[in-house]
């Protein structure tokens, strides 16, 4: 998996907690390759007040790229709005996915009705009789 992180080059601490944690939201999704892309920029530049936006993009193969965003006052509060975000979009993946895989499809439940199996069994009537002897 690659995680890409730009915009926060000095701030050392804040992009090892970016990857620890975007790296474990990621780890279940058995997909690959997996490339995340964290990107950190200041919107007003050095006027100050709500400017600092942090941007993640996942891309995962043969399916939509999910990209949340988040504004803050730091880089850090960006950071955790927007990785919250992205732990719930991939909450909802990850539900489709296996409500998809349970759902059994069209094909099989045609040929079980028609082979009879999805009836629950009846018990037999027929009762056996002694012979005489």
């Amino acid at each position: 998996m690659v995680i890409d992180i730009q915009g926060v080059e000095r701030d050392k601490a804040l992009r090892a907690r970016a990857v620890k944690l975007v790296g474990a939201a990621l780890e279940p999704i058995t997909m690959a390759p997996v490339k995340a892309k964290i990107t950190f920029f200041d919107d007003n530049g050095p006027k100050g007040g709500l400017g600092m936006r942090c941007a993640v993009d996942v891309r995962l193969p043969f399916r939509p790229a999910i990209r949340v965003e988040q504004v803050a006052e730091t880089s850090r509060l960006a950071f955790d709005g927007a990785f919250a975000a992205l732990e719930r979009r991939l909450e909802r993946y990850r539900e489709r996915d296996r409500d998809n895989k349970r759902r059994p499809k069209k094909y099989f439940v045609a040929k079980r009705l028609l082979a009879g199996g999805l009836q629950t069994p009846t018990k037999s009537r027929r009762v056996r009789r002694k012979k005489e002897v």
